[in-house]
């Protein structure tokens, strides 16, 4: 295993959890193993290893880009990682507010909403 593999999965787990990667560790395929090696080096094993920036100001920006980009399937799993992260739900709901201005309210209104939701679901009140 490479030194960016490595690395990539342990700050994986230490983000998204051991339960999370581990459900998605167990859904791999021969076909979906090299994309999953991928984005286990590129994006976790690059990206967030790198310290110039904080956990929490790469989680506020991940979710930022994934509602700006309309990637909504994505945002509960970087909501619950925001327990990991440190980004709070105040902070989180100004990237979105940021995202309404810069990208569109209703991209930005969607993205609260699986928000709220989320964060119910791990009983944060908000």
């Amino acid at each position: 295993m490479s030194d960016r593999l490595t690395k990539g999965m342990a700050i994986r787990r230490e983000v998204l959890g051991d339960a999370h990667v581990d459900r998605a560790e167990a859904a791999k395929t021969d076909f979906d193993a090299p994309f999953q090696t991928m984005i286990t080096e590129g994006a976790w094993g690059t990206l967030w290893a790198d310290d110039t920036i904080s956990r929490r100001d790469r989680s506020l920006l991940t979710l930022a880009l994934l509602a700006a980009m309309g990637n909504f399937d994505e945002i509960p799993m970087h909501i619950r990682a925001s327990r990991n992260t440190g980004a709070e739900p105040d902070e989180i709901l100004q990237a979105f507010m940021h995202v309404a201005v810069y990208a569109g309210v209703p991209k930005a209104n969607h993205a609260i909403k699986l928000a709220k939701e989320t964060f119910k679901e791990f009983g944060v009140e908000i």
